[in-house]
């Protein structure tokens, strides 16, 4: 064994291109693969902002996964049950317009009514505080996205653990682009994002210790994947369950708790109810622009959240696009860069 988390790979392994070695500075990188497009329309009712649906998918202004364009369009790459696909998203008069390539296309594109809020209910919001409803006013495009994908979620929000949004988003950028593959596109010549889809459970699994440790990624965060990604298939069953059942199946993975747990199944079941606690910034922020007290913690926050139960979430996300929120007064958490040592 090398290392504290993953066998030494092979030569065959690093040479033939299967934990991404081909893709290392100096190297000849990989063909982005070419396929036709798949294409479908979908008429929303209601409002619909792509910005606020989607922007929670979004891991950092340069997530190797997600590009918004200044056409206003939306571009995706996944890694789908059917395999590698890349998702065109844009609203032309009223109505979602969906480009996909690639072995996950169909899938891609019967899931995007739910990628985007088909089957959210925010008619089914209360407010209670004039702050939520002012801000419901203004963003009558919110909807809460369903990707149906666990592990897309899952891993990048246990690099979000204890440590700042910029080492977590380097940690997913650096890990992605070296031992992802380029997603899939319309034909050469086309100007499109460069994108690449994350890893596949094995080639997780197979990351060596100094590559987590090179991206800035401590021995408990990785081992955390490591343990999910041996019982990925098990995790992604859970996209059929109710979201309290399916956090209680990811919760048996060691390392991850109900912060983790919450912030996934927001994104893969569009959980209108899951808020997340744990987290050292959004009681603060719900305490202050409700009642105007920044030290909340999480149970004065889920007290003040308690009105809006089965749409506790929701509330949480129209508070944090107020844009209330307490002035700093603590230092920021210190950055941390093991990469380095």
């Amino acid at each position: 064994m090398a290392g504290r988390y993953a066998p030494r790979p092979t030569r065959t392994e690093v040479r033939g291109g299967r934990i991404g070695a081909d893709r290392a500075p100096g190297r000849v990188a990989v063909p982005r693969p070419v396929a036709p497009a798949r294409t479908r329309r979908w008429v929303p009712t209601g409002a619909l902002d792509l910005g606020l649906v989607l922007g929670p998918l979004r891991r950092g202004p340069a997530d190797p996964t997600f590009r918004a364009l200044p056409d206003g369009s939306v571009w995706r790459a996944c890694r789908t049950p059917a395999g590698p696909g890349t998702l065109r998203v844009a609203l032309r008069g009223g109505v979602a317009e969906g480009s996909a390539w690639g072995p996950g296309a169909a899938w891609l594109l019967d899931q995007l009514p739910a990628l985007l809020g088909a089957f959210d209910e925010p008619e089914l919001f209360e407010p209670r505080h004039r702050l939520v409803a002012e801000t419901r006013h203004r963003r009558p495009g919110l909807r809460l996205t369903r990707t149906g994908l666990v592990m897309e979620s899952l891993i990048p929000s246990i690099l979000e653990q204890k440590v700042t949004t910029d080492e977590a988003y380097r940690a997913w950028r650096q890990l992605v682009r070296r031992f992802g593959e380029p997603a899939p596109g319309p034909a050469d010549g086309e100007r499109v994002p460069a994108l690449y889809v994350m890893p596949a459970p094995r080639t997780w699994a197979l990351i060596p210790s100094w590559e987590w440790h090179r991206a800035g990624v401590d021995n408990k965060r990785a081992s955390t994947i490591l343990r999910a990604v041996r019982v990925a298939a098990r995790l992604e069953q859970g996209v059929d369950l109710e979201p309290l059942r399916a956090r209680d199946r990811l919760e048996l993975v060691p390392g991850v708790g109900p912060w983790t747990s919450a912030e996934v199944v927001q994104r893969s079941h569009g959980a209108a109810d899951c808020v997340t606690v744990g987290d050292l910034h959004l009681p603060g922020i719900v305490g202050y622009a409700l009642v105007g007290d920044r030290f909340a913690d999480d149970s004065v926050m889920l007290e003040l959240l308690e009105p809006y139960a089965g749409q506790r979430h929701r509330a949480a996300r129209l508070i944090l696009l107020s844009g209330r929120s307490p002035a700093r007064r603590m230092p920021k958490m210190p950055r941390g860069d093991i990469g380095r040592l």
